[in-house]
């Protein structure tokens, strides 16, 4: 997956707006006002997604490309290096699940009008 296709991915979902809130090159997804994915555009090696934390553990140990998220509450998120054996398919995958989890977190009058 390239930063093309990422961005392309992401903002696939209803509701989602890029923004560059903490500098010109850190690109943050968010639904409704909430972030669920970001990935540095220069250095397109790792994407932070929003995981829950069970998962987010199982993750780290049965993969070397995931580990707690970096800059970010490392019970809650999790780095997903992009290049090695991890597929596009599951890089994906882990995008939705991050996605799904803001989306549920979000109040119920911001989820009806979804």
């Amino acid at each position: 997956m390239n930063i093309e296709e990422f961005r392309d991915y992401c903002l696939s979902f209803k509701n989602v707006e890029e923004k560059l809130p903490f500098d010109e090159t850190t690109l943050v997804f968010y639904v409704m006002g909430k972030m669920f994915c970001l990935a540095d555009i220069d250095a397109f090696d790792y994407i932070n997604v929003k995981c829950d934390p069970e998962k987010a553990i199982m993750l780290r140990e049965q993969f070397d490309e995931v580990t707690p998220g970096y800059h970010m509450n490392k019970k809650h998120w999790n780095s997903i290096k992009t290049s090695g054996r991890l597929t596009d398919k599951q890089i994906k995958e882990w995008i939705k699940d991050s996605y799904d989890l803001v989306v549920e977190g979000l109040p119920k009058k911001l989820r009806a009008g979804m």
